[in-house]
């Protein structure tokens, strides 16, 4: 079996293969998941800071408070994704008769998330280069203390052409690499789950097509 993640990434069947010989090792799936969060958070770093920047003519801190909850936030949140896409695979495949415990599929879920680390990294280039060119108006204390202006104030800012694109830019950079991701975990639940390759298809399909649709119609919202 070739353990290498240029065959991770380009031919995972072959990376996967005879997996359930080898004992269960969530090490260097964890490893990814949280480099994948690391690298994402710097996008919501630098996105959350904008929101701060608004807020720190009334509520001086704001831009490094939201900062770091972002920060904190996108890392928790690859964690909480690995567990729950790890955790809809084990239910699904469970319906085609799959074996294998939940450890090997949160195992192969996590080797999934590589191309998420490089999706991530992208999306962080891109937002890095565009945030300077982004305007971010200053909020009064009496815009604060009106709702509706406040409202208004922040809609005329998440519209903003600039922060359209950013967004626009990390939704279409999220389902290039969803997808890449989605086809290493076909394989890896076809090897951890004893399934047969299509069965393998609809239980990662099916989910990941659903999470496109969810992330096309919140851009669309935007």
């Amino acid at each position: 079996m070739d353990r290498s993640l240029v065959t991770l990434l380009t031919k995972p069947d072959g990376f996967f293969l005879n997996l359930n010989t080898e004992p269960e090792s969530l090490g260097v799936p964890a490893l990814f998941v949280l480099t994948s969060g690391l690298v994402g958070a710097i996008s919501a770093y630098l996105i959350a800071g904008l929101t701060g920047k608004m807020m720190s003519a009334i509520m001086p801190g704001m831009e490094s408070i939201t900062g770091i909850i972002a920060v904190v936030s996108a890392i928790i949140g690859s964690f909480i994704f690995w567990g729950i896409v790890a955790g809809v695979f084990y239910v699904i495949s469970s319906s085609f008769k799959g074996t294998g415990t939940f450890n090997r599929c949160l195992e192969v879920v996590g080797y999934g998330f590589l191309p998420q680390v490089i999706g991530a990294l992208v999306a962080a280039v891109y937002t890095i280069m565009t945030v300077p060119s982004i305007s971010v108006p200053s909020l009064s204390r009496s815009v604060m203390n009106d709702p509706q202006a406040l409202n208004a104030a922040i809609t005329a800012f998440m519209h903003d052409p600039a922060i359209r694109m950013v967004t626009q830019i990390s939704a279409v950079v999220s389902i290039v690499f969803i997808l890449w991701s989605a086809y290493i975990w076909v394989y890896g639940i076809k090897e951890a789950r004893g399934l047969s390759l299509r069965d393998a298809q609809l239980c990662v399909g099916i989910p990941v097509l659903l999470y496109i649709i969810y992330l096309v119609y919140s851009v669309t919202l935007a």
